[in-house]
């Protein structure tokens, strides 16, 4: 997640930069809750003219994410059996999708995980590369001869494509992260960023309100959770340009269904999820980005 190597004392200083950046003001921050799911005694934040939902000060640390237990334990409403399932999911929509900025690119994957993506771009791709913290996620990688280091060993302006899929919410500085990465691109607008983050405009969080997900989504590893302009902000700051950003609805009215019934999620493997047909997918997630409410945002931009 972080390109910092383990040991360091790494600082949360999301609330320094949203100020910095006017994606936030002093004025319209309210506590939106006293907990999270993990942690009964860690506040959570928002903004409540920009709707951007953060932590303050807490990082749950680097050593978290070495070891990476917290990917194995129960989580409330979640089992995290069969998770590969979703994984599987968005790997085939993202290759898809960027497709474009794949095909013989030479790409790296930040906070790459178990290597999904990359082990699928492989085969079209120049080359590929991912940056890791957890342990044993390198190894299973590296011995599938996919490059996976802690850090970001690659040279400067080296590489075409960098993706952040659901990484750049757990940094405590996105900034100094952000301005590393933009160094390792290919320069003159060649190189591309991709990334994914949870929406704070969910649908079920800034329309519907229902306590109930509120309570699930906010967890002490996700810092900060973006609307369109702070992120847009956020990568301006760091100096990339032609930032593209839209909506991308990654659960279907299935999981909206069984929230809303059963106050739970895994609405997507249950019987009901027949109805999350591509047409009613499509149309699901056209409604949704029209009132900007999907729950995830893409972002492209070049250096």
């Amino acid at each position: 997640m972080s390109p910092k190597e383990s040991g360091h004392q790494v600082k949360n200083i999301i609330l320094e930069t949203l100020l910095r950046i006017n994606a936030v003001s002093k004025d319209n921050i309210e506590l939106l809750s006293d907990h999270t799911r993990d942690k009964p005694d860690l506040s959570v934040f928002t903004d409540c003219k920009t709707g951007v939902i953060f932590i303050n000060a807490f990082f749950v640390g680097e050593s978290e994410y070495i070891d990476g237990g917290y990917r194995k334990m129960k989580l409330v409403g979640n089992t995290h059996k069969g998770v590969r399932y979703e994984d599987d999911r968005d790997t085939a929509r993202r290759f898809d999708a960027y497709k474009q900025f794949i095909a013989g690119k030479d790409i790296c994957d930040f906070g790459c995980g178990s290597g999904n993506f990359l082990k699928k771009a492989k085969k079209l791709a120049g080359s590929v590369s991912g940056v890791e913290l957890q342990a044993d996620y390198r190894q299973q990688l590296n011995s599938l001869g996919i490059a996976c280091e802690s850090g970001l060993q690659m040279a400067d302006e080296s590489l075409d494509t960098i993706t952040l899929f659901h990484c750049l919410e757990h940094l405590p500085d996105p900034t100094q992260t952000l301005e590393k990465l933009r160094k390792k691109l290919k320069p003159d607008g060649e190189g591309v960023i991709i990334i994914e983050v949870p929406h704070a405009r969910n649908f079920l969080i800034a329309n519907l309100k229902l306590q109930e997900f509120i309570d699930f989504t906010l967890w002490s590893q996700h810092l900060v959770l973006h609307t369109r302009e702070s992120l847009r902000l956020l990568l301006d700051d760091a100096g990339y340009k032609n930032i593209v950003i839209q909506g991308v609805q990654h659960f279907g009215l299935s999981n909206h269904l069984h929230w809303l019934s059963a106050k739970k999620p895994q609405g997507h493997r249950s019987l009901t999820s027949v109805l999350d047909t591509p047409e009613l997918q499509l149309a699901y997630h056209n409604a949704l980005s029209k009132i900007d409410a999907t729950d995830t945002l893409t972002l492209i931009a070049t250096n």
